[in-house]
């Protein structure tokens, strides 16, 4: 495998890696290798993957020095690993079959003066889409093509959203800076990670004992996250030794295709925080959580009292992760989101439009917007999720105190348009390697839901877990108690 030692001065790993408070002179533990042109598009994608899986494996790294009163772990980074399990659930299959990714519903319309993407996955969210625009609830691409096409964008866009449904219009860059929203984003940098509260002693964790190396055994992780990245966080954190519990609504179940690939590692319980039963059973579990992480929109979860604030004031010494689509601030900072829509709201689409043309008696551009190849907002800021609460730990063990870690699909897509440099110059010598092949990168696993087709974890340093410890099983079927 080609290999380039060290993130290289001012790559995305060396950004990444500030932004979280780490040593810089660490990220020289870093070798890069793998074949190189992954992930190909205009902005830089690859770079942005390999940046936040790095920093990820170089966070465990650290914690595991921490733990074991030794050097620091050298961390590996292969491309091809990385760009497969930003991929993953692309790749994954379960006894065959192929899951279901975007539902018909779920796609770019083109409108009166220009485009709007709708995000219809859910069956909610689908009944809501149809329910703004006038639809029958048996209505499909036909009759929503033919209803939006003589609506202009950013009222389709507000018409959905006040249905509770997900719908935004196409913008450019430029137009996203402009946007109140877009200036809100800006105003950020990539992910803040804070201490919060003050009084709660260090808590130092037992060394670590036999292989592989887990920096994070012995620890608790509530989450509360649905989709792709925080799901992504969560397992990772399941990989480096956490009991990972997820917690559903269940009035709100999660796709199991969704679960199965991104639940390994974890139990899944439903819970029900509306409920007098449900509000203690949660109770008991944060009572003994050291981790709790939450990805729903901000407000959502104010009402059961998982404010970060009020969290810590119950329980000391807790790490809070905290993600949302559009940021905490800003008109949009309530507004419910999903990688595709940000990607379209701050003008990635347009960047990766496909080349149209303009009509004759128009000057407006028939580019249809693209996309990027891999939902990377998602996976890359679930990585970044992962590495902050790994920091967080690493730091709360000298320090103490608690800790809050907030990040934003939105701040991630601004990081990858205006920020990350684009990875020239710190590609890895590729000469001898081969094409890539994504069979490499993948395993076939027996669970409770069939036999599991997937890709293996990117996050590796000396002597980490090669794969996940067990597979998924179905969708809040476990006991909401800890191991």
């Amino acid at each position: 495998m080609g290999q380039l030692h060290g993130g290289g001065r001012n790559s995305g790993t060396d950004l990444a890696w500030a932004a979280l408070g780490g040593d810089p002179a660490l990220t020289e533990r870093i070798v890069y290798g793998g074949p190189s042109g992954l992930l190909p598009a205009r902005l830089p994608v690859l770079p942005l993957a390999r940046a936040t899986v790095a920093v990820c494996a170089l966070a465990a790294a650290e914690l595991a020095a921490q733990r074991e009163a030794g050097p620091v772990p050298a961390v590996r980074v292969d491309d091809g690993a990385v760009a497969t399990a930003f991929v993953s659930e692309r790749h994954l299959r379960i006894d065959g079959r192929a899951p279901s990714t975007f539902a018909p519903l779920s796609r770019f319309w083109r409108t009166a003066d220009g485009w709007v993407r709708t995000h219809a996955n859910y069956p909610h969210h689908r009944a809501r889409l149809l329910h703004a625009l006038g639809l029958p609830r048996t209505a499909g691409v036909p009759e929503a093509a033919a209803e939006l096409a003589g609506r202009r964008a950013e009222e389709i866009q507000e018409t959905v959203y006040e249905e509770g449904g997900l719908a935004v219009a196409a913008r450019t860059p430029e137009d996203w800076a402009a946007h109140p929203q877009g200036k809100a984003v800006a105003a950020h940098p990539l992910l803040t990670l804070d201490p919060l509260g003050d009084g709660a002693p260090p808590r130092p964790l037992p060394p670590l004992a036999g292989a592989p190396t887990l920096p994070a055994a012995g620890l608790r992780v509530l989450d509360l996250t649905r989709v792709i990245a925080g799901p992504v966080a969560t397992r990772t954190l399941a990989l480096l030794g956490a009991d990972v519990l997820r917690i559903d609504a269940p009035q709100l179940p999660e796709s199991q295709d969704a679960h199965s690939d991104t639940g390994f590692g974890k139990r899944s319980a439903n819970l029900d925080l509306g409920s007098r039963t449900g509000r203690a059973t949660f109770e008991e579990l944060l009572a003994r959580a050291d981790v709790v992480v939450t990805g729903y929109r901000p407000g959502a979860l104010d009402r059961f009292g998982l404010t970060p604030e009020a969290l810590v004031a119950r329980r000391p010494g807790l790490v809070v992760a905290r993600l949302s689509a559009w940021g905490d601030d800003g008109p949009w900072g309530g507004r419910r989101g999903f990688d595709s829509l940000v990607q379209v709201a701050t003008g990635i689409a347009a960047l990766e439009a496909e080349p149209g043309s303009a009509s004759e008696d128009s000057k407006e551009s028939s580019d249809t917007p693209g996309a990027l190849p891999a939902q990377a907002l998602d996976h890359g800021t679930g990585y970044l999720l992962a590495a902050a609460v790994l920091r967080a730990l690493t730091r709360q063990t000298r320090t103490g105190g608690s800790s809050l870690a907030t990040l934003a699909l939105a701040r991630t897509a601004r990081w990858l348009v205006h920020e990350l440099p684009d990875g020239r110059g710190q590609q890895p010598d590729a000469s001898g390697t081969g094409a890539y092949d994504p069979a490499r990168h993948l395993r076939d696993s027996d669970s409770p839901i069939g036999r599991i087709r997937h890709a293996l974890p990117p996050v590796s340093f000396d002597g980490a877990p090669a794969t996940w410890a067990t597979p998924p099983g179905h969708c809040g079927t476990d006991a909401p108690v800890w191991r």
